[in-house]
């Protein structure tokens, strides 16, 4: 069973951000079942993606790989990504 996590970051740019939604698809594929995305109302250069996780560990591994620091910069992703997890009340 999966988990959702919400994942937030800011941008550079957020029409190349958003020119980049099918990348991202494929990119958190191996790790991520589905996920929706947001802007903050008060800063346009704020998102967060609400994503279903089907492998924690893999999402981490996509995430922090180097090999991808090529398509944050295109999608001008800023750091620090933020993650957070569900809580048990």
């Amino acid at each position: 069973m999966g988990k959702t996590i919400v994942v937030s970051h800011k941008v550079g740019d957020i029409k190349a951000w958003l020119k980049g939604h099918e990348g991202r698809v494929k990119l958190f594929a191996p790790a991520v079942s589905g996920f929706k995305t947001f802007q903050d109302a008060n800063d346009p250069k704020s998102v967060s993606m609400v994503l279903e996780v089907t492998d924690m560990e893999k999402l981490g591994a996509i995430i922090n790989d180097p090999k991808n620091k090529e398509a944050k910069d295109k999608h001008t992703v800023l750091e620090p990504i933020t993650m957070s997890m569900p809580v048990d009340l």
